[in-house]
């Protein structure tokens, strides 16, 4: 048969563009996509996983113990600023790269990483472990963005979306959002998921706490509880232990593990703050829930952003670079996100579903933007739902 005589319907073999198909069907098929590449990522978890971990973790020890010497002994400006760095990086990666994935699970279950696993982890930061896992990895990643469920949608007078209605507080937004950084943002985040802001503040929704049931003595108690289980531990282990031994060079060790401390605050605050803040991030009134994986799948994506660096940074963010690829899958190690990132970055555009990244400069500014835009009334259309 000639070629120019076939007269059969070409449509029947033209592929189908996802994006074309009904919500549910497309859904459906882009969190069967997802699922599939969960798998075969989750079957290469190992040896090498472990040894990853491992070897980080010695890495931060010896930039501590290297840190820290040097403060003590320093006597002029280069050597006590090296020690300063030094002693931040060991925080820094203590904090994030190891820490914040340990406590979701990362190396769970894989032999050799017992150090690791999440429900015996110590976390070296002023954190309850698990305060932290109950209102981050529960409450935060099951409910991204969804007034009343997810306590992250504010953060006192900051007003990350336009779930949380506006009040005059609110005004004072960026000055606070510089407040909350400087210098203990750790502190901050502490005293929020064991309920100490609670003690003190409303939250501004109708529901009025975050995190605990009530003002009662009881709740009042477990928070504090739950706070200064971490609080004392740390702050005198870095505010007084080691300044101390330094004998009359008090304040100058003081003043140096301040300097870390600080640094690494700022440098998670910058992390932090891009993952779900801009004008282009998705939130959702309180009462809404995913119909299905795959739209519970596409909220994620549609409600968080990734940011482009390069491998040393994203090591000391703890792989929140790739916040989109964390949300969906939080338990996998922080080198996985960044192998699938790709992959995850093509399946969404496949199904059209609003994969965001740029630089970390622009997004920092488009979440400055968004929250200026949000401390003032009428900047961003005003969102109050009853609760359900």
């Amino acid at each position: 048969m000639r070629a120019d005589s076939f007269s059969g319907d070409v449509s029947a073999c033209t592929p189908i563009d996802p994006k074309s198909l009904p919500d549910a069907e497309r859904y459906r098929l882009f969190g069967e996509e997802l699922d599939a590449l969960k798998q075969r990522t989750l079957a290469r978890l190992g040896a090498d996983d472990v040894a990853y971990v491992r070897r980080l973790d010695r890495l931060a020890r010896r930039a501590e113990i290297a840190g820290r010497v040097l403060i003590h002994v320093s006597l002029e400006p280069v050597t006590f600023s090296l020690g300063v760095g030094a002693l931040w990086v060991g925080k820094q990666l203590q904090a994030t790269e190891i820490g914040h994935s340990a406590l979701h699970g990362a190396w769970d279950g894989l032999p050799g990483a017992e150090k690791f696993e999440s429900k015996t982890f110590r976390w070296d930061t002023p954190v309850d472990e698990a305060s932290w896992q109950r209102g981050h990895n529960v409450r935060h990643h099951g409910n991204t963005n969804v007034a009343a469920r997810d306590p992250d949608i504010h953060f006192g007078p900051v007003r990350l979306t336009e779930q949380t209605p506006h009040s005059p507080w609110h005004s004072w937004a960026v000055p606070a959002t510089v407040a909350l950084i400087f210098p203990n943002f750790l502190f901050v985040i502490g005293s929020h998921v064991a309920g100490l802001n609670d003690v003190f503040f409303d939250n501004g929704r109708p529901e009025k706490l975050d995190f605990l049931p009530d003002r009662s003595k009881e709740s009042v108690r477990d928070a504090w509880k739950r706070g200064l289980r971490k609080y004392v531990p740390y702050y005198l282990k870095n505010y007084l232990f080691f300044p101390a031994l330094a004998g009359p060079f008090f304040g100058k060790v003081l003043f140096g593990n301040w300097l870390a401390e600080t640094i690494r605050d700022v440098y998670s605050a910058a992390t932090i703050f891009c993952g779900h803040v801009g004008a282009d991030v998705k939130s959702w009134p309180a009462g809404t829930r995913a119909h299905g994986r795959g739209e519970w799948y596409a909220m994620q994506v549609e409600a968080t952003n990734d940011f482009e660096v390069s491998l040393p940074v994203s090591i000391l963010c703890g792989g929140l670079d790739r916040q989109i690829e964390h949300h969906l899958f939080p338990t996998l190690p922080p080198p996985r996100l960044r192998e699938i990132a790709p992959e995850v970055r093509a399946i969404c555009e496949r199904y059209g579903v609003n994969y965001k990244t740029d630089t970390w400069g622009k997004t920092l500014y488009k979440v400055f933007s968004h929250i200026a835009r949000l401390s003032r009334k009428g900047g961003v259309r005003e969102v109050v739902h009853a609760m359900t």
